[in-house]
């Protein structure tokens, strides 16, 4: 047998991606936003109490 490398076996390179936004939210922290934010509606009242559980 030969030395030489198959040329299926040689190392992939790997595919650029996207570069990564500075301003990225998760799930959560949209979560913790949208419940604060109704919150100060509550509190303000443009939401009504009788439509808070």
């Amino acid at each position: 047998m030969s030395d030489e490398q198959h040329p299926r076996s040689a190392p992939a390179t790997p595919v650029p991606t996207a570069p990564e936004s500075r301003l990225a939210f998760n799930e959560d922290w949209a979560a913790t936003i949208l419940g604060l934010v109704l919150l100060v509606l509550v509190l303000v009242g443009l939401i009504p109490t009788g439509l808070v559980p």
